[in-house]
């Protein structure tokens, strides 16, 4: 098998990404999010008082780079942090009045951008390829 760098399926998956986060930085930089922002206030949406380190778990971020972006949105007037009571070493992260009202704005953002994303892709097409990427994670994350 001839070796071809740029036919790794992981260059491929790495491009797609790339282009996804330009589209969606495009799309909500009006709204002076970023993707990133954007998916860590998605996840106070759904549920707030979430700990910093479960930001950074559940976004697979280095917990450095979610303290930086933390405070980016705290400084924006969109979170507020608070000591846990049962645990004075970690950190919960919470919605402003004006974090809640973003979000309001948002979400149907997000929804066109994932109909704009997943656009010309059946319900079966997109479980392939679910399965597809998920197989190929699990291939790295056992080697």
């Amino acid at each position: 098998m001839k070796y071809e760098p740029l036919h790794n399926i992981g260059v491929f998956i790495h491009a797609v990404d790339l282009d996804i986060t330009k589209f969606v930085n495009q799309v909500l930089k009006e709204i002076q999010l970023t993707n990133e922002q954007n998916l860590l206030m998605a996840l106070l949406w759904e549920r707030e008082g979430i700990s910093q380190n479960e930001i950074a778990a559940k976004l697979n971020k280095d917990k450095a780079g979610i303290a930086r972006m933390i405070s980016t949105l705290e400084r924006k007037g969109y979170i507020r942090r608070k000591s846990c009571p049962s645990d004075k070493r970690s950190t919960e992260v919470y919605l402003t009045d004006e974090g809640k009202k973003l979000g309001d704005d948002v979400m149907p953002i997000n929804k066109g951008i994932i109909r704009e994303i997943n656009k010309g892709i059946t319900d079966e097409e997109m479980a392939e390829l679910r399965r597809l990427l998920m197989k190929v994670r699990e291939n790295v994350n056992n080697s």
